[in-house]
């Protein structure tokens, strides 16, 4: 009797875990849809603009370098503004080249002096071996005197050019329209020829733009570089480190040479106007380039993608669930993105509602809510 109660009580207790388990699985399958907003995939004209970064180069650039040796005895223009082709800068101690160069003209006056009369002494012993009135030894001689004098003459030149050069040297000028920058030296400070910087003069208007292409985008580039640019056009637009957009259009200059064979990429120019002086060499910034030739692609709302570690996720409604789904994307336009991979045409896809959702969620199609005016 005791085995009995026993073996009554083991399959109650069976009888009350399969009743609980039962609960169980219809409290699961009692679990509401979960309520999303969606939208249909479909294939659409893009037009779009690649990012690149960059930076803004002045096409003309010079260092100031003393090519004579010197102390600094001028200094005459105000440092960060424009100065003009011609204009005076630095001037070195210019006296000993100036006396140098005044006692070089003196020396071409005496050997051009020397050589007048070296020259007559040569005709009138020409005319005389002429008649036989003259000893040859003479002749030879005169002749001689005045290749010599004719030498003498083209020495003292050069010595002149020369300390003519070195003279102009002593006085430093603008080689171009353009910017200075902080002078490297004060005054009474040494100037040893060919290393010692004095300043920077760049130019202003017109400024380049360089950055980096894809060999693969290299024949795109190419065709733009033959094409019109007019003052509205928007095929090459410059973003400024405030995020603010530069308001002239660029126009391709140069496209390098060679691509690097280390990265694959190709450098490439734009020339932008600067009127205003907003670009400053240096200056780090963005290209966005219109992308007119990606022609029909799958584009998406952003806020239907999700983000884990680093790869993307959609979640495709199928029947009455959703299939997470691993996409591979393009570019961004505005607030979507282009889908390179992943999507088809036709297809539906959650756009509201994915914070709720994993692979398998059962979910109720439901309209987009309207704002409220408050």
């Amino acid at each position: 009797m005791y085995k009995i109660s026993h073996i009554i009580i083991y399959f109650a207790l069976i009888a009350g875990l399969i009743s609980c388990s039962g609960n169980a699985a219809n409290k699961k399958a009692e679990i509401p849809a979960i309520p999303v907003t969606v939208t249909n995939v479909n294939l659409t004209k893009a037009i779009f603009y690649n990012s690149y970064p960059a930076n803004i180069v002045a096409l003309k650039e010079v260092e100031l370098r003393g090519q004579v040796s010197g102390y600094i005895t001028g200094i005459y223009f105000t440092e960060g503004k424009e100065v003009y082709i011609g204009e005076k800068l630095y001037e070195i101690d210019r006296r000993k080249y100036q006396a140098t160069y005044e006692e070089a003209q003196s020396n071409v006056k005496i050997a051009e002096d020397n050589l007048e009369k070296v020259q007559r002494d040569a005709n009138r012993y020409t005319d005389l071996s002429k008649q036989d009135a003259v000893a040859k030894q003479l002749y030879e001689n005169a002749m001689t005197d005045l290749k010599t004098a004719k030498q003498q003459v083209d020495a003292a030149n050069s010595e002149r050019i020369k300390a003519k050069t070195d003279y102009d040297y002593s006085l430093i000028c603008a080689p171009f329209d353009g910017t200075i920058g902080f002078s490297k030296v004060k005054l009474g400070a040494l100037v040893t020829p060919g290393s010692t910087l004095l300043n920077t003069v760049s130019s202003d208007d017109i400024m380049g733009v360089d950055f980096e292409i894809s060999e693969n985008e290299l024949g795109r580039f190419q065709q733009l570089e033959n094409d019109v640019v007019s003052d509205t056009d928007t095929t090459f637009r410059i973003i400024l480190p405030n995020n603010s957009t530069y308001p002239w259009p660029g126009k391709i200059s140069v496209i390098d040479r060679a691509v690097d064979p280390q990265t694959g990429s190709i450098r490439v120019r734009i020339t932008v106007p600067n009127h205003e002086n907003i670009l400053k060499p240096g200056m780090s910034c963005k290209v966005l380039v219109l992308n007119v030739n990606a022609g029909q692609q799958i584009i998406i709302p952003s806020i239907a993608v999700m983000e884990q570690l680093g790869e993307y996720f959609v979640f495709r409604v199928e029947n009455k669930n959703v299939k997470q789904v691993k996409v591979s994307l393009g570019p961004r336009v505005n607030s979507n993105f282009i889908v390179l991979k992943g999507l088809t045409s036709g297809e539906t896809i959650v756009v509201d509602g994915i914070q709720k959702l994993h692979d398998g969620s059962e979910v109720k199609i439901v309209q987009p809510q309207k704002p409220t005016n408050k």
